[in-house]
C-alpha cells in the first residue's frame, strides 16, 4: 500500500496542469494582519478556545466508564504462566492500510515473543465479511480477540458471537457501537487529532473560505476526527461546499475529489479523515493543477510526512497518532487481563499535529 500510494501520487503529480490560485489563506503570514491584541485579550481567547474544545468533546467521551492515566504502551506485561499457550485473533477494517500493517506487525512481534500465536484476518472494509471471518476465528478456538471494526454498528453480530463463546475482546483504534462487549479499549484521541488540524487551518486562513470534507460515517474514529475538525473551524467563516464518504481509502478519495474539484476549484482546504484519504485528495488536486489548497489528514504516516518534508506539497498537516503505541497498549492490556488483573475500560493514546514546521523532528522513514 505504501509503495503503490507513492507511485500513484507521483504519476498524477507529473500530470499536473498549470495552476489556479486561491484567495483566503497562504502558506505564510495572512495578507491582512489583524491589529495586535492585549495580553489579557489573548489569554481570554485561549481560555475560550479550551472551554469550547472541552464542551464539544464531552459528548464524545461520555460513554467511557473509566479512563486510565496509566500508559500501557510503555508497559511490558508478561503472562503469569509461561507454560500457557494463547491463540489470539486479530481483525482490522483494512489490512492494507499502512497504519494497520504497523499495528498488526507490532502485535505479532510482541505475542510471538511470549511463545503465543496471532491469527489475522482482513475484511477489506467489508463488515459482512468481517463477521464471517470472526465466526471462523471462534471456530478455531481462539482464546482472545483484538477488534477494530469495519463498521461500529454493523460489527455487533460478531461481538455477540465472541460474547457467547466467552472470548475476551480488546478494541483498538475505532470504537464499537456498544462498548460493553469489550473488556477494554485503547486508541488515539481521535477528536483531538481532527481538532488540531482545524486549529491550524483557522490560524493560516483567518478569512475563512470554501472547504471540502472527506469523511467516513461508518467509522467511529473518522467521525470523531471530523467532529473535532468541524468544531475547531466553527464560527470562523468557513463554508463546507461538499462533505462525502471517502471510506478511508486512497483510490475512492481520489475519484471523489476529482469530481468535487471540478465543481469547486477555489476551495482553500480539504480535510481527509485519514492520511490515505488526504493522499487521494492530493493526487486529484495535483492532476487538476491546483496550486493553493491546504490538505489535512490524520495518521502522521511516513508517506504524508515525506510530502510535508518535500516543501512543495499541498499537504499542510496531519493529526498524528502512533500505531506502535496503540498496538503495544492493546497487547499489554490483554495480557494483564489474562493474568487476572483488573483493567480500565479505556486507555487513551495521545495525538498531536505534524506540519512542515516540525516534521523533521519525527522523521519520514517510519511511524512516530
Amino acid at each position: 500500500m505504501k509503495k503503490s500510494t507513492k507511485k500513484l501520487v507521483a504519476i498524477l503529480m507529473c500530470a499536473a496542469l498549470a495552476g489556479m490560485s486561491v484567495a483566503g489563506c497562504s502558506n505564510g503570514e495572512p495578507e491582512t494582519k489583524a491589529p495586535e491584541t492585549t495580553k489579557a485579550a489573548e489569554e481570554t481567547k485561549a481560555e475560550t478556545k479550551a472551554e469550547t474544545k472541552a464542551e464539544a468533546k464531552t459528548e464524545t467521551t461520555a460513554a467511557a466508564k473509566s479512563e486510565s492515566a496509566v500508559n500501557m504502551a510503555d508497559a511490558n506485561v508478561k503472562k503469569k504462566d509461561p507454560s500457557k499457550h494463547y491463540k489470539f485473533g486479530y481483525t482490522c477494517m483494512d489490512g492494507t492500510n499502512p497504519f494497520f500493517v504497523t499495528i498488526e506487525k507490532t502485535m505479532r512481534e510482541m505475542i510471538e515473543a511470549q511463545g503465543d500465536e496471532l491469527v489475522s484476518v482482513d475484511p477489506a472494509n467489508d463488515v459482512t465479511l468481517q463477521i464471517t471471518q470472526v465466526e471462523d476465528l471462534v471456530s478455531q478456538k481462539i482464546d482472545a480477540m483484538f477488534m477494530n471494526p469495519a463498521e461500529a454498528e454493523g460489527i455487533l453480530p460478531a461481538l455477540d458471537q465472541l460474547k457467547e463463546a466467552k472470548i475476551p475482546t480488546v478494541g483498538f483504534d475505532t470504537e464499537v457501537a456498544d462498548m460493553s462487549y469489550l473488556i477494554s479499549y485503547t486508541g488515539s484521541d481521535n477528536y483531538n487529532a481532527g481538532f488540531v488540524c482545524g486549529e491550524d487551518l483557522v490560524k493560516k486562513c483567518p478569512n475563512g473560505g470554501d472547504i471540502i470534507v472527506l469523511d467516513s460515517p461508518t467509522m467511529n474514529s473518522v467521525t470523531d476526527r471530523t467532529n473535532g475538525f468541524l468544531d475547531a473551524i466553527k464560527n470562523h467563516n468557513f463554508n463546507i461546499v461538499a462533505q462525502q464518504d471517502a471510506k478511508g481509502n486512497l483510490e475512492v478519495s481520489m475519484g471523489i475529489a476529482e469530481d468535487l474539484l471540478q465543481a469547486h476549484g477555489n476551495v482553500v482546504a480539504i480535510f481527509g479523515g485519514n492520511d490515505p484519504t488526504a493522499l487521494g485528495a492530493l493526487a486529484a488536486a495535483n492532476a487538476a493543477g491546483i496550486k493553493d489548497c491546504k490538505i489535512y489528514g490524520v495518521d502522521g504516516s511516513p508517506d504524508i510526512k515525506a510530502e510535508m518534508a518535500s516543501g512543495t506539497s499541498l499537504i499542510e498537516g496531519s493529526g498524528a497518532q502512533s500505531p506502535v503505541k496503540i498496538a503495544r497498549s492493546a497487547v499489554n492490556i490483554m495480557y494483564s487481563y489474562l493474568n487476572g488483573e483488573e483493567v480500565a475500560d479505556r486507555y487513551p493514546v495521545e495525538t498531536f499535529l505534524i506540519t512542515s514546521d516540525n516534521v523533521k523532528d519525527y522523521g519520514t522513514d517510519g511511524w512516530q
